[in-house]
């Protein structure tokens, strides 16, 4: 029988070295599962672009922004977990940029890299708490992290969210400068999959995610993968002991109910989704 392909997207980032080390390992052919990863530099807003258009079946991306689209009318649902702790975004200025310190920045130009993407909503959620209110003529978007560079450089843009140690590289090169830190209220990254594959391939999908949930529970009693991580995501050593010792992964596929409702509630009192939104339409229930 056929090996079931199943296209899976999501940053190139050190936060998915898991799953690459179980394609290596061969544990989704165990399953007979084929894997086709699918490196999205563009963020959340790339991905749940693609989840619409069918262009990836599975991702695993910032929970508020596959919710936001969710509601939004994305035919997707949240099938685990992935990332259980809060993300530590970074944020940043051009470092010959006159700004200083994070109270300043919510009357300046925002760089993103999509409406609807973490480093949007992101910057939405910190004004909303600050008790601030950000106009859509303050962001511009710029793609990516490369494009976010050109534009702080080039003053286009004054402020950049992008999660803290991918961009320490630039701050320690003297590119970037960091003003400030913000860490999401609710555990950071989700899987999200197609209604399309959820109706096809459910057995398929149950056995991905269990393998997905082996294979974090063995990364994360395991810190010889250290070095490899580090190497492959051009990170630090010490940068990359820091961050593994302040993440945890799921290791199982339940969605606690709370958590979504602290996001809803969050993106709500932000505007960025409906009042009436609610939980039944985001978490696929089957197992």
């Amino acid at each position: 029988m056929d090996a079931l392909k199943i296209r899976i997207g999501g940053v190139p980032e050190h936060y998915n070295y898991p799953i690459r080390l179980a394609t290596e390992r061969g544990m989704f052919a165990a399953h007979g599962i084929e894997i086709e990863w699918i490196d999205f530099g563009g963020g959340t807003g790339q991905m749940t672009k693609a989840l619409r258009n069918n262009e990836v079946d599975i991702c695993v991306l910032l929970t508020e922004g596959i919710v936001a689209d969710i509601v939004n009318g994305n035919p997707s649902k949240i099938i685990s977990d992935y990332v259980i702790t809060p993300l530590t975004w970074g944020i940043h200025t051009a470092a010959a940029n006159s700004l200083r310190y994070h109270n300043e920045i919510y009357e300046r130009k925002y760089a993103i890299s999509r409406f609807g993407s973490g480093s949007h909503l992101m910057a939405i959620v910190d004004a909303e708490g600050k008790g601030k209110r950000l106009n859509p003529e303050q962001f511009h978007i710029v793609n990516d992290i490369t494009g976010a560079l050109a534009s702080l450089k080039n003053f286009e843009t004054d402020v950049f969210y992008w999660e803290k140690y991918t961009t320490k590289p630039y701050v320690d090169a003297g590119i970037l400068r960091r003003v400030g830190e913000f860490n999401t209220p609710w555990p950071c990254f989700v899987v999200a999959a197609t209604d399309k594959i959820l109706k096809s391939s459910p057995d398929s999908v149950i056995h991905l995610k269990w393998t997905i949930h082996s294979i974090c529970g063995i990364f994360m009693q395991d810190k010889s993968f250290l070095p490899t991580v580090a190497a492959l995501y051009k990170q630090k050593l010490a940068d990359v002991e820091r961050w593994y010792n302040s993440v945890e992964w799921a290791t199982h596929g339940w969605v606690n109910n709370k958590r979504i409702e602290n996001v809803l509630y969050h993106l709500k009192t932000a505007e960025i989704i409906p009042p009436a939104a609610k939980i039944p339409e985001l978490i696929w229930k089957r197992e």
